[in-house]
């Protein structure tokens, strides 16, 4: 891990050495329950801070600046890409999975071949050059910002267009994050195509409405184990049945390893699964 001092310092060190051109890499929506994850890798013009005044991380900016940033850095960059992981991929591999995945797609992408990657947070295996994760990096490296400017950007507009097809959730609101009014939708309503079928507050909340996915889905060991804490009797057990049938099209597993809330470790739960369950 690499901690960075100042907002253009660590990419600019990096040029100055003969490692540029400096990419960075964020994603936006690895903490929502709906939606799409978006990742963007974005390589900024040396020198360019004058040019680039209000950009910083993108959760910490207004809508209406974020917008303004946003097309600064189309117009001003020297690359950029953005990835559009669908929830689909999401439900079928894992979070985690596609979180890192999309990394590499976005570095990928770029037609700029980078000499040196600089991702958020965490280190990213089989990136296309070296790369290095920075600690917040989004709050300490100008070209991680701008990428989570691109990423943040494109999602919420994607979210909103959701809205207008599913207006009862409010997506245009929350943009797929857990928050209260969210939740509560989601009780009321059960989830829709746009919802991660493979987290626990989806899956608990399809399994009360008697709901089943239409597409194939990475079922997290957290996810079944909070489904048979609530329990609703003959009902439930025959969804959960199903669900775990290895002869149907739908496989649900849990994921051997994983990240966050919805994405717990099910080490040590091959004992508990139930049916054709797979835990990889």
């Amino acid at each position: 891990m690499v901690r960075g001092d100042l907002f253009w310092g660590l990419q600019g060190a990096l040029d100055r050495r003969g490692l540029g051109p400096v990419a960075g890499v964020d994603e936006a929506g690895a903490g929502a329950c709906a939606g799409p994850l978006v990742i963007a890798a974005c390589v900024l013009k040396q020198g360019d801070a004058a040019r680039l005044t209000e950009l910083t991380d993108s959760k910490l900016m207004t809508a209406k600046a974020r917008d303004r940033v946003y097309d600064l850095v189309l117009a001003r960059a020297v690359d950029y890409s953005v990835i559009v992981v669908p929830t689909a991929e999401v439900d079928l591999y894992g979070i985690r999975v596609m979180n890192l995945e999309g990394m590499r797609r976005a570095a990928a992408a770029l037609r700029v071949a980078p000499g040196y990657i600089l991702t958020d947070g965490f280190r990213v295996p089989g990136l296309t050059a070296p790369n290095a994760a920075v600690i917040k990096g989004d709050r300490t490296v100008a070209a991680i910002a701008a990428a989570s400017v691109l990423a943040k950007v494109t999602r919420d507009r994607i979210m909103a267009g959701h809205h207008d097809d599913l207006p009862h959730y409010g997506f245009d609101v929350h943009k797929g994050y857990s928050t209260a009014d969210h939740l509560s939708a989601l009780r009321e309503h059960g989830p829709s195509e746009v919802h991660r079928w493979s987290y626990t507050n989806v899956a608990t909340a399809a399994i009360a409405h008697g709901m089943r996915p239409e597409r194939p889905v990475v079922l997290t060991y957290a996810a079944l184990e909070k489904a048979m804490e609530k329990d609703a009797g003959a009902r439930l057990a025959a969804v959960l049945d199903e669900a775990l049938d290895p002869q149907l099209s739908l496989p649900l597993h849990a994921p051997s390893a994983g990240v966050g809330h919805n994405e717990r470790s099910a080490g040590g739960a091959g004992a508990r699964s139930r049916g054709g369950a797979r835990i990889s």
